[in-house]
């Protein structure tokens, strides 16, 4: 994979910067340049953040976890766009916020007020939403696409299948998959994780169809 750390667009470090975000950015440099290993240290690093970022947002416990997958393939996706003028872990909670509150505008639930600002460990956050006359997370629901998304599935390897196949088709908690499948519940996480980002790649290669 070529070296695209030079999308960053300070590659020294910003005046004042914490040994974290100095940190962060170089996990960021290194992903960019094909470091997957750097991927997953983010994840590790910023997962539990986030999950309870979003939990102070909604009330619906059980799609916290989900929510946190999606900004980080969110976020990974969009890896290049992100300039280390800024700290990524400011970066990554506006995502964070900005996912969660379409994910409320959807379901029509009103648990904050998109008035006020988020506070994080790094500040407040200022809500920007999403503009409502263009999403890039339009449900996949009509019966054309259906045979998309079941193909998607079919291709997935037997583990990653597994998992999503208990997730979204029969509704199943996560330690319920871990229980169902006899593995370790970071494993489950893991699993989910990986088969929607090979989903969303099997799904934007279709686009063309939707």
């Amino acid at each position: 994979m070529s070296d695209n750390s030079n999308n960053l667009t300070n590659t020294s470090p910003r005046e004042n910067a914490s040994a974290s975000s100095i940190e962060d950015d170089k996990f960021v440099a290194d992903a960019l340049a094909g470091n997957e290993d750097s991927y997953r240290k983010l994840v590790d690093k910023y997962d539990r953040p986030i999950y309870f970022h979003i939990r102070k947002m909604i009330k619906e416990t059980e799609m916290v976890e989900d929510l946190v997958q999606e900004v980080f393939i969110k976020a990974f996706k969009n890896l290049q766009t992100y300039s280390n003028e800024y700290a990524f872990s400011t970066w990554l909670y506006r995502i964070a916020t900005n996912h969660t509150i379409d994910y409320l505008r959807k379901k029509k639930l009103q648990t904050f007020s998109i008035n006020d600002p988020i506070k994080t460990k790094d500040g407040e956050v200022e809500v920007q939403l999403p503009d409502e006359s263009f999403s890039t997370d339009q449900p996949i629901i009509k019966k054309e696409r259906k045979a998309i998304v079941q193909d998607a599935i079919a291709n997935l390897p037997e583990k990653y299948k597994a998992v999503i196949q208990l997730r979204h088709m029969e509704e199943l908690s996560y330690d319920e998959i871990a229980d169902e499948l006899d593995l370790p519940l970071g494993t489950v996480k893991a699993h989910i994780f990986r088969a929607r980002e090979l989903l969303y790649k099997a799904l934007i290669d279709k686009k063309d169809r939707f």
